[in-house]
């Protein structure tokens, strides 16, 4: 029995994805702290502060996420479907936790160069 021959990654390749694993969950927890204590605090306890610190913050955040999935995506040569969707998971709860995982698997398993 043979084994399925796998592509190596590149160095290049291997730096993005840990960047965007990083960028991934942080702002997954911040979107958490957001929609799971700050919004809360604002609409339920009248207390808008921590919207008014965490919403720009996770803005910022979500912004560099984009940027990372842009650079892997580049360097892994995804689909533009591909790209959208990831893009996306960085807005709803816990989506980016899933995406970062799906993502990631097949690079995880390829040996690197």
């Amino acid at each position: 029995m043979t084994a399925a021959p796998t592509t190596e990654l590149s160095p290049k390749v291997v730096a993005a994805m840990k960047r965007y694993r990083v960028g991934a969950y942080v702002v997954g927890v911040g979107l958490l702290v957001l929609v799971l204590v700050a919004m809360p605090l604002k609409y339920l306890a009248d207390q808008p502060l921590l919207v008014a610190v965490v919403g720009p913050i996770h803005g910022f955040l979500y912004m560099a996420y984009l940027a990372l999935t842009a650079d892997l995506a580049v360097k892994g040569r995804w689909a533009v479907a591909k790209v959208v969707g990831v893009a996306l998971a960085g807005t709803i709860p816990f989506v980016s936790f899933i995406a970062e995982r799906k993502v990631t698997a097949p690079l995880r398993r390829r040996p690197t160069t």
